[in-house]
């Protein structure tokens, strides 16, 4: 028994069976291996149980502990572990873990190491090309990786550029001039002065005899026009200027170079920047002509001249002396060419020309010039009383400055007195209102008394220059504009009564907008005791009087910043004196108040239900300050002088919805007239054409009225 138990026992398919069972434990710890080599494995050491099994089929009946059904029962384990593998194990490499790595502790790291080292020297054996297409796979994750790094990489570096470009732009937004700017006005002030500068007195340069030869003269000549590049150049080429676009003031500099050199006055300053001062050089200084770029900048010149108008308070005076100017020019500039023609022709040599300047009083250079400028100015002014030229170029030179006298000097003449005109035409236009009224007060036989005083009024609104309308001057802006401009005139004079200090901001602009500015001659009453108020005022300018009923015994003078009649205006209840006025105010000389109405206010409260009550209850403690409110008349309710104005009020309304309503009718009434008369008129048509739409009635009805017809 003991030979046939160690003849037919299974020794070594019970190792290979834990062996196979070790090496898949050994899998799954070390990071799931991929299902294809698991699967291979488990289906040779099938083979090799199998074989074995065919092999000693007989001896195995001899022993249970061997036989089929624990055969049968392993090989169903190893096909059900093998489904599993594939079902659950991803096909993927073993990744580090660190966690796992902590708990497995270096002994189990040793262990699992050699486990791996021999399981892969079996499969190496058994199955090297598998091992070959392993380790390709892995080095083309490896290059994988490594690709995406290398991409990551570059993309942050390009996100570093960005970040840096983004900076530099920001940088190069800091110093941009604003075209509106006094720093841009005073950068114009100093490229215009030698602007100027080069338009007088490089023509004079090019001849010697009217300009001083000195040698310090040209050096200075010559540092003013260096002076004049420096900023020109800086402010234009390194920092630029901007221009509004959308209202918005552009600081990209690469749309500030393409604005500027879109234009044509970049070509202007490129040729204007040309070093054409390195001629002298070679040349020397006798060549001023070389400079004569320089007058290319004429145009900031002009844009100078502009903005000056603009910025003045007077423009029509700086226009006429603006265009006194350019006469100026034109006649220094004529007065050079003569004398150049002069000289080349010969001094002396006739009539026309210049006289020969061999003569001691000719030969001074005050005499020279003033000399020239004459003859220049009898010629383009078409004065005549020059000597007649004798050759052919005299004529041609003279005729051309006919020319010019006529067109240049007519259209500057003739804008002059439009300007001229215009400074005038206020004077003329408030001279025809008094022309107007007198004739007016001639023909209704008004008293020479109330005449002298009109007319006393209408001369303190010109001296004074407040013939200016000011809903008529305002009414091209816009409203905001216009609310801003009345916040800037009249707001500080609202803050000054007691009842609107603390009141919101949102009420006061509306107030300030609701203020009419209106004046007053010596001697009128602006309020007399007892009149209903309607109307607070506001002393902008001159003195007021509280005076007794006789109008000559004066209690007090009220000045510039005073204001009264607030009070009747709120309507207060219990207030002994109502909305009356309880003294007499008159004008001691002219007087210049604002006045807001009662209407304006209670509309502009009517938003504002807290400020309302606040003031209201401002109006009730001055009152009772001066005891002038009856209290139990306060809390017995309404005052029935409210009460009737607000029946007057709803009198009013309701005479005004009744015409409304009339006119509703009566439009309603033609509408349905028209209707009817529309209605009968198809009504016509459709018993004349329109026979199949009518109903059998209808039919009936129109044969019964041809037959009627025929008969």
């Amino acid at each position: 028994m003991a030979k046939i138990n160690t003849q037919h026992s299974y020794p070594a398919m019970h190792r290979l069976s834990v062996r196979t069972t070790d090496e898949e434990i050994e899998r799954i710890e070390n990071g799931f291996s991929r299902t294809h080599s698991l699967c291979e494995d488990t289906s040779s050491e099938l083979q090799r149980v199998i074989s074995m099994e065919t092999r000693g089929l007989s001896e195995s009946r001899r022993s249970s502990f061997t036989g089929t059904g624990a055969m049968a029962r392993l090989s169903r384990f190893i096909l059900s572990m093998r489904s599993w593998a594939t079902r659950h194990l991803h096909h993927e490499d073993q990744r580090p873990d660190s966690f796992l790595e902590r708990i497995r502790g270096p002994e189990l790291k040793e262990v699992s190491s050699r486990e791996s080292n021999t399981h892969s020297n079996l499969s190496n054996n058994e199955q090297p090309g598998k091992v070959k297409n392993k380790n390709k796979e892995k080095n083309e994750a490896k290059e994988e990786k490594k690709e995406e790094k290398k991409e990551e990489k570059k993309e942050e570096k390009k996100d570093d550029k960005k970040d840096d470009k983004k900076k530099e732009e920001k940088k190069k937004e800091i110093f941009v001039i604003d075209p509106s700017s006094n720093l841009y006005y005073r950068w114009l002030t100093i490229i215009a002065t030698p602007v100027f500068y080069n338009w007088c007195l490089l023509v004079c340069r090019l001849q010697k005899e009217l300009f001083l030869p000195h040698y310090y003269c040209c050096i200075a000549h010559s540092l003013i026009s260096f002076l004049e590049d420096m900023p020109f150049f800086f402010l234009r080429f390194r920092t630029g200027i901007g221009f509004l676009e959308q209202g918005l003031l552009v600081q990209d500099e690469k749309k500030l170079r393409q604005h500027y050199t879109t234009t044509v006055q970049f070509r202007l300053d490129m040729l204007s920047l040309l070093p054409t001062d390195l001629a002298y050089l070679k040349l020397g200084l006798n060549y001023p002509e070389l400079r004569f770029n320089r007058l290319l900048r004429f145009a900031r010149l002009f844009e100078f001249f502009d903005r000056t108008e603009t910025r003045t308070n007077y423009p029509n005076m700086f226009r006429i002396g603006n265009l006194v100017l350019y006469i100026l020019i034109i006649i220094h500039w004529n007065a050079c060419i003569y004398f150049a023609i002069s000289k080349l022709i010969g001094f002396g040599t006739d009539s026309w020309v210049y006289p020969n300047v061999s003569h001691p009083e000719y030969g001074r250079l005050s005499r020279k010039y003033i000399y020239c400028l004459y003859w220049s100015t009898l010629t383009l002014t078409t004065i005549g009383e020059t000597p007649p030229p004798v050759k052919d170029e005299e004529y041609l030179f003279v005729v051309i400055d006919f020319l010019v006298g006529v067109l240049i000097f007519a259209t500057i003449v003739g804008n002059v007195g439009s300007m001229i005109s215009n400074m005038n035409a206020s004077r003329a236009d408030f001279q025809a209102k008094i022309d107007s009224i007198k004739q007016y007060m001639h023909f209704r036989k008004v008293t020479k008394d109330l005449e002298a005083r009109i007319i006393k009024w209408f001369d303190y609104l010109w001296t004074n220059k407040k013939t200016v309308d000011e809903q008529e001057v305002l009414k091209n802006l816009p409203d905001k504009l216009k609310a801003e401009i009345a916040i800037n005139v009249h707001l500080d004079t609202l803050k000054k009564v007691r009842i609107f200090q603390d009141c919101e901001a949102g009420l006061l602009i509306e107030l300030v907008l609701k203020l009419r500015p209106t004046v007053f001659s010596p001697g009128d009453y602006i309020c007399k005791k007892g009149d209903i108020g309607r109307e607070m005022y506001i002393i902008k300018e001159g003195k007021l009087a509280v005076v007794a009923d006789d109008g000559i015994t004066q209690f007090v003078v009220l000045s510039d910043g005073s204001y009264f009649g607030e009070i009747s205006i709120l309507n207060i209840k219990g207030s002994k004196s109502g909305n009356r006025r309880t003294a007499n105010i008159r004008s001691i000389g002219y007087s210049d108040l604002f006045c807001l109405s009662k209407d304006d206010l209670m509309e502009a409260l009517t938003e504002y239900p807290d400020a309302k009550k606040a003031l209201e209850e401002k109006g009730r403690q001055i009152l009772m300050k001066d005891n002038l409110i009856d209290e139990e008349a306060a809390k017995a309710g309404a005052d029935p002088k409210d009460l009737e104005e607000k029946v007057e009020r709803l009198e009013s309304t309701l005479d005004n919805l009744q015409t409304r309503f009339a006119r509703l009718m009566a439009e309603y009434n033609s509408t349905q007239l028209k209707v009817k008369q529309r209605l009968t008129k198809v009504e016509n048509k459709m018993k004349k054409y329109g026979s199949g739409f009518l109903s059998d009635g209808g039919e009936e009805s129109v044969k019964t009225e041809e037959v009627e017809k025929k008969n």
